[in-house]
């Protein structure tokens, strides 16, 4: 295993090559990537060795093989292999979230125990599928047997997000395994180690080389597996704009079927019959990863008659936050991080200095320090209606406060907006809950509770927010195609 460090002290080697066919190999190009610190800016890697277009050619012609192996198995192997793998994940929490916190600062709690808690839920949920991939039979009175089947793809490709590579690698592996396909997986190439540890893990489970490649890329890699000839499905999670560019890739290619998790803006309203306790506790959530999550809940509307005791209570939430900002990230007692890499921060503060001109700022407003990519838990209040902070996702500590009296309006505001990932009410009254859950535009709706995402619930977005869905049976469709079958008896 390749590894490059600025002072060799790391804990554990940072893997730095692609790992294909069960091993880590070299690269075929030369483009290798300097990766710094999201805590302080020191260099942790300049050895980090780019995937291009020859190497996932390579990584297909391992999957074709490995296709075979594993389509091979009986389904009590496959799953056991499967099973294994969620232990092995588990067993190596610590190892899986120090490769994350060494480089974007994430607290450990959250990289070394939460994230491999919940891939290891799906991988363990989705070996249980294994062999209950139903079809149907269809009325045979007409003298005709009629059976549908759900079969695999074959070769598939997952491209993960930077924020959670841990939990979305396993979001697409583990029903594309589970459904009997072999997959290839480009990791983010701002956070590529815990991606490619997984690879490793994965051969130590038993499962066999080639069912589970990992790839370091960027653009070339990525239009690369998007336009394969022989990749037949591809699930992206990342930004609204990269994931039109795979769609149209896919289909201009060979019509791949295409899972998207994209962006969004999910909006949360507060009614005054609210528990404001627990709705300011769970508003608090849109700090998880710090910001940097596609269906946390930035677009915040609160009834006018409860808006200031709203606001006190969101506010001590936000401070206990900002306590430890700039903390060592590796103390378990930190709940605070960075943002993940520095094109983010840059990203983050721009939109910061917009929002000041563009709503009141009742807390936070500005970057954190004089090192790494620390941003202040952010609170604008009474925006402009068409204010690039309501419009656009920011993926960083970053909230937007309204007031509202009237149900019928501040449901049309939430639904105003080219995303429709997820959306929250809370209130006390059951025929509202109902009522207003049912009206609004987004392919989860929680009700007192922000719990957007289970393993055996589906989720995905309406509109911009994307295409398919992942987790849940739902999510095991996205990687089977339909055959009907009719037999004359």
């Amino acid at each position: 295993m390749a590894s490059s460090t600025s002072n060799g002290t790391h804990k554990w080697p940072l893997p730095t090559q692609p790992f294909i066919h069960g091993k880590y190999v070299d690269s075929k190009g030369t483009e290798k990537l300097t990766l710094r610190s999201a805590v302080d800016d020191s260099l942790i890697s300049d050895q980090v060795q780019v995937a291009n277009a020859a190497d996932v050619d390579i990584a297909v012609e391992s999957a074709e093989q490995a296709l075979k192996v594993w389509q091979g198995l009986p389904f009590e192997n496959r799953r056991k292999v499967m099973e294994r793998y969620a232990d092995l994940i588990v067993e190596h929490g610590d190892h899986l979230g120090y490769l994350e916190t060494i480089l974007n600062g994430k607290e450990i709690m959250f990289s070394g125990t939460h994230e491999p808690r919940a891939a290891a839920n799906l991988f363990n949920y989705f070996a249980g599928y294994v062999d209950k991939l139903d079809g149907d039979a269809v009325s045979s009175d007409d003298g005709y047997l009629k059976i549908i089947r759900h079969e695999p793809f074959g070769i598939c490709a997952g491209i993960n997000a930077y924020n959670s590579p841990i939990i979305t690698f396993a979001m697409k592996a583990a029903p594309a395994l589970a459904a009997g396909n072999v997959i290839i997986s480009k990791a983010s190439e701002t956070n590529p180690f815990s991606s490619l540890y997984l690879g490793e893990l994965a051969i130590q489970a038993g499962i066999p080389p080639g069912v589970l490649n990992v790839l370091i890329g960027t653009v070339e890699c990525g239009s690369a597996l998007a336009t394969h000839m022989k990749i037949r499905k591809i699930s992206f999670t990342g930004s609204v704009v990269v994931g039109k560019k795979i769609q149209v890739a896919a289909a201009q290619s060979n019509l791949k079927s295409v899972t998207l998790e994209l962006g969004g803006k999910t909006p949360v309203i507060v009614f005054p019959d609210a528990d404001i306790d627990l709705a300011a506790a769970d508003s608090y959530g849109f700090m998880r990863l710090n910001g940097q999550g596609c269906v946390l809940g930035t677009r915040i509307f609160v009834h006018e008659d409860v808006v200031d005791e709203y606001v006190t209570k969101l506010k001590v939430k936000l401070e206990h936050y900002r306590s430890t900002l700039g903390a060592d990230p590796f103390d378990k007692n930190t709940i605070s991080s960075p943002l993940y890499h520095h094109r983010q921060r840059d990203i983050v503060v721009s939109f910061l200095d917009q929002g000041g001109k563009e709503a009141k700022v009742l807390t936070g407003g500005k970057a954190f320090g004089d090192k790494g990519c620390y941003i202040e838990p952010t609170l604008f209040y009474k925006p402009k209606p068409d204010a690039r902070v309501v419009r656009n996702e920011i993926f960083g500590p970053v909230a937007v406060i309204d007031t509202f009296t009237d149900e019928d309006d501040v449901v049309r505001r939430a639904n105003d907006t080219d995303y429709g990932l997820g959306a929250t009410l809370y209130t006390k009254d059951l025929s509202r809950a109902v009522r207003v859950s049912t009206q609004l535009e987004a392919g989860t709706v929680t009700v007192n509770n922000s719990y957007y995402v289970h393993h055996a619930m589906a989720f995905g977005g309406w509109k911009n927010s994307g295409v398919g869905r992942e987790n849940g049976k739902y999510g095991l469709l996205e990687y089977t195609q339909t055959k009907s079958l009719v037999f004359k008896y």
